[in-house]
C-alpha cells in the first residue's frame, strides 16, 4: 500500500476559477514537479504520511455540505499511485473530485481520469513563471482532460507578455474553442505584481478572438482573507 506525504486537510471556500466560491474539503498534496513558480502561494515545508484509509477516515469527519473534494498541492500528480488508490475510495464513497493541477503531466492524469469530476488546469505562462515553456504538455494534457469538465486559468502578471498569451490561447482554440479560460491576476507575492487593468483587458480581448469564454477572475479568498 502506498503512503502520501499531505500538507494539510481542511473546509474553505474556493477561491479560484469558475467554481470560485463554493464550500469544499482541500486535500493538499506536498512536493511539485516544477519545483516553485515565482508566484507560488503554497510553499509548505511540512507534511504528514498517511494511508489512503487514514485520509478518508479525516475527510468522512466533516459535514456533507460541500459540493467537492479539492484535490491540490503541490501538484497531487506527483503521487499518483497513491492518488488512483484514494481517488476510487472517494467515488466509492459517493464524492464529487475536483483536481488542481499545474497541467504539465499527462501521462499520470491519463492514469487517474477515471476517478475525477472536474478538472481546474493551470498554463504556466513562461513570462509569469520564469520557468520554461510547457506548451507541448499542456496541450497534450487538455486534450485527455476533454474527457471530463475542464476548465483553464492562467495568472498573469504585470510581467506577462501577450506572446505567451496568444500562443495559450491558440492551444486552446485548435483543441476546443469551448473550452472556458480564466485570466487570474495574480495577487503580490515575491516581487510579481498584478497587471494594469487595460492590460488585462487587451489580453481578454486577444484571447476571444478564438476562444468563446474568457473570464478575468481574482483570488477571491486572498481579496477577502479566507485560507
Amino acid at each position: 500500500m502506498e503512503k502520501a506525504k499531505i500538507s494539510e486537510v481542511f473546509y474553505s471556500i474556493q477561491g479560484e476559477g469558475v467554481y470560485a466560491g463554493i464550500k469544499q474539503v482541500f486535500v493538499r498534496f506536498y512536493g511539485c514537479n516544477l519545483g516553485s513558480c515565482r508566484f507560488c502561494d503554497t510553499r509548505i515545508s511540512s507534511y504528514k504520511e498517511y494511508y489512503a484509509k487514514d485520509l478518508l477516515d479525516e475527510i468522512v469527519h466533516f459535514n456533507d455540505d460541500y459540493h467537492s473534494i479539492s484535490i491540490t498541492g503541490g501538484e497531487p500528480l506527483v503521487q499518483k499511485k497513491f492518488l488512483k488508490e484514494f481517488l476510487l475510495a472517494l467515488k466509492v464513497i459517493g464524492k464529487k473530485v475536483y483536481l488542481e493541477t499545474n497541467g504539465t503531466m499527462p501521462g499520470a492524469l491519463r492514469e487517474i481520469i477515471d476517478y475525477v469530476d472536474i478538472i481546474a488546469m493551470d498554463f504556466k505562462l513562461p513570462s509569469a513563471t520564469r520557468l520554461r515553456d510547457f506548451w507541448r504538455e499542456h496541450a497534450e494534457f487538455l486534450n485527455i482532460a476533454l474527457a471530463k469538465e475542464v476548465f483553464v486559468k492562467a495568472v498573469v502578471t504585470a510581467d506577462t507578455l501577450e506572446d505567451d498569451i496568444k500562443v495559450m490561447r491558440d492551444i486552446i482554440a485548435e483543441i476546443n474553442p469551448k473550452v472556458v479560460l480564466v485570466l487570474q491576476p495574480v495577487t503580490y507575492i515575491n516581487g510579481a505584481r498584478e497587471p494594469e487593468a487595460g492590460k488585462l483587458a487587451r489580453f481578454q480581448d486577444a484571447c476571444l478572438d478564438k476562444l468563446e469564454a474568457v473570464e478575468i477572475i481574482p483570488q477571491i479568498h486572498r481579496l477577502a482573507g479566507i485560507r
